[in-house]
């Protein structure tokens, strides 16, 4: 009996100890005892906060550049790569690559200058398309300092072509100095955006100079080859803009600006939308008809053309500039395909 008690009560101590409040105090106790580091906790919260932190500043600078405009940079890289492959049989593929940042940082710089001027004049506000400035997404000194930035890198890629071409220095320097100084110039220093002369500007800056660019420092030569292909690839980007000023005339006006939409009023600027947004198309019907079918390519992209005809018509401007740099990347890029395949001696001058 004795026996049986004594068993009875050692039951009752491994049950208390197990599952009974002795057994929950007791696993309390050890967790209680863990070493806990507030700072390590602390710290982690920090460096999460700093990594969001520069990930927005990145986007913000991004942003800023306007990237959806580069084709207008990237693609006569592109093309006059392409004219020096059927004239000399090849690319170098390093001086390609030089010659594409060095074009591209350029124009991202001559973004964050119109970015800048537009805001210290007034021109941009909450209504703007690039409100970089307007919405404090990056503070004035921020996109100077980023502006020189890009600049600089631009100067060091020319520096490399130089070493890498067999252009002479004083060629290489006259056009990549004459797209250097028309990229600030735009809306720097003299402001020829304001004085209706941007589009002259845009023309031949993403137009004939950067397709001659990209060909002398492939060939090491000066050709007027260039110009003569540029001019399709020229008139589409000069849609852009045009679009781009077309969208903006009443800010414009209220600023003191001059553009040539304001000058020749919406009806006018209408019509020369569709001149610089179709003459391309008429171009390439004459080339593919009298020299060679591949340059009937770009005539893909028509269909895409109609539906910014009838946008611009109904004066419905939002993103009309973002919809004709799709095209002109489209385009672009079939024309320098209908280039590349076309048979040896099939295309003038080439």
């Amino acid at each position: 009996m004795a026996k049986e008690q004594r068993h009875n009560r050692a039951e009752t101590f491994v049950l208390a100890g197990s599952n009974g409040h002795n057994g929950q105090q007791w696993q309390t106790d050890m967790h209680n005892s863990r070493p806990h580091h507030p700072a390590t906790a602390n710290h982690v919260s920090r460096m999460a906060r700093v990594a969001s932190n520069v990930r927005h500043k990145c986007a913000a600078y991004v942003l800023a550049l306007r990237p959806w405009s580069f084709s207008t940079s990237l693609t006569p890289v592109v093309l006059g790569s392409a004219l020096a492959y059927k004239l000399d049989g090849s690319v170098d593929l390093v001086i390609l690559m030089v010659c594409a940042v060095a074009v591209l940082v350029v124009h991202g710089a001559g973004n964050l200058v119109n970015t800048y001027y537009d805001f210290s004049k007034g021109i941009d506000h909450k209504k703007s398309d690039d409100r970089t400035l307007v919405d404090e997404i990056l503070a004035p000194q921020d996109v100077v300092m980023f502006g020189a930035l890009l600049y600089s890198l631009g100067c060091l890629c020319a520096t490399l072509l130089y070493f890498l071409s067999a252009l002479k220095l004083e060629h290489l320097a006259l056009i990549y100095f004459g797209g250097l100084s028309s990229s600030f110039l735009y809306t720097g220093g003299i402001g020829l955006k304001y004085v209706a002369l941007g589009d002259i500007v845009i023309l031949i800056t993403f137009g004939p100079l950067a397709v001659m660019f990209a060909h002398a420092v492939q060939v090491g030569y000066l050709s007027v080859l260039p110009l003569v292909y540029a001019v399709p690839l020229a008139l589409n980007t000069e849609a852009i803009l045009h679009s781009n000023n077309t969208r903006d005339m009443d800010s414009d006006k209220q600023a003191g600006i001059v553009t040539l939409a304001i000058l020749i009023g919406p009806t006018l600027s209408y019509v020369l939308y569709n001149l610089m947004l179709f003459v391309p198309y008429v171009l390439f019907c004459i080339l593919a008809t009298r020299y060679t079918i591949s340059m009937a390519l770009p005539l893909l992209t028509l269909p895409m053309a109609f539906p910014l005809e009838k946008q611009f018509r109904s004066r419905c401007y939002a993103k009309i500039p973002q919809k004709t740099a799709k095209l002109n990347l489209l385009m672009g890029l079939f024309y320098v395909f209908g280039i590349i395949l076309a048979p040896p001696g099939s295309l003038p001058l080439l």
